[in-house]
C-alpha cells in the first residue's frame, strides 16, 4: 500500500481504475503520435494534469504509473515520494476526464482487464475518482514546483522554505524530468493492473520487444 502522510492507497476497485484507464489512454496517444510521424513531439500522457510533468515522456510516464501501482498493491506500506503523489493526482483526474467524455473507451478498458468491472458506467464514477485524490492528505507541492521555474534560483529557494517545500523531496521531480528509458521492471510492476497479453503488448508499443504491434482496441 501506498502511504501518503500516514494515510494509505490501498488496492481498491477505484485506484485499479483510476490507473487503468489513464495507462492505456496514455498508451493509445503514443502509439497514434509514432503512426502519425510525431513521436516524442508535444506533450501528452496523463501527467500533463501536473504541469511541472508535462513534458516527461510518455513512456517514462506509463513507467512511473505501474513504478506508483507496484506500491499500491504492495502488503508492505511504501512511502510515497512526490513522484507519487503526482501520479496518484494525475490518474484520478485524467481518468474521471475519461469517464466523462468517452463512455466506449471506458466500458472497453474496464471489461478486458484482470479485475473485470460491471457493465455501464455508474453517474457518480468521475465524482469518485477525483475524491480518491483530494481525501489523501497531502499539501499539493507537486503543483506549486511549476510556479518557481522561471524564478531565481535562490529567489525560488526562499519561496520553496515558504511554502515548505523541502529540495530534497523535489529530487525525484527532477529525476523523472531526465528520464528517457522504461525500466526493467516496466512488466512486474504491471501485474495487476494489465493482462499478460496486454502488457507484452504495450512493451510492444513501446519498443521494448521488436514485434510489430497489434491495435489495442
Amino acid at each position: 500500500m501506498l502511504s501518503i502522510n500516514s494515510e494509505h492507497l490501498t488496492d481498491s476497485d477505484l485506484a485499479y481504475i483510476a490507473f487503468r484507464l489513464s495507462f492505456f489512454e496514455t498508451l493509445e496517444r503514443i502509439s497514434l503520435a509514432e503512426q502519425l510521424g510525431l513521436a516524442g513531439e508535444g506533450a501528452y500522457g496523463y501527467l500533463s494534469e501536473v504541469p511541472f510533468l508535462r513534458n516527461v515522456a510518455a513512456r517514462v510516464q506509463l513507467c512511473a504509473l505501474l513504478e506508483c501501482w507496484s506500491k499500491v498493491t504492495s502488503q508492505s506500506s511504501m512511502p510515497a515520494t512526490l513522484v507519487d503523489e503526482s501520479v496518484v493526482y494525475a490518474v484520478c483526474e485524467s481518468s474521471a476526464r475519461i469517464v466523462d467524455a468517452d463512455v466506449d473507451f471506458t466500458n472497453h478498458f474496464l471489461a478486458t482487464g484482470p479485475r473485470i468491472q460491471p457493465s455501464g458506467i455508474i453517474p457518480t464514477l468521475a465524482d469518485q475518482l477525483r475524491f480518491l485524490h483530494l481525501s489523501m492528505p497531502n499539501e499539493g507541492h507537486y503543483l506549486l514546483l511549476s510556479q518557481f521555474q522561471d524564478v531565481d534560483p535562490e529567489e525560488g529557494a526562499k519561496l520553496k522554505s515558504n511554502f515548505g517545500i523541502d529540495p530534497e523531496a523535489c529530487e525525484p521531480m527532477f529525476e523523472l524530468l531526465g528520464r528517457w528509458h522504461v525500466s526493467s521492471d516496466f512488466r512486474q510492476n504491471g501485474t495487476g493492473l494489465l493482462t499478460a497479453s496486454e502488457l507484452t503488448q504495450a512493451a510492444q508499443v513501446l519498443g521494448l520487444d521488436r514485434t510489430p504491434s497489434s491495435p489495442l482496441r
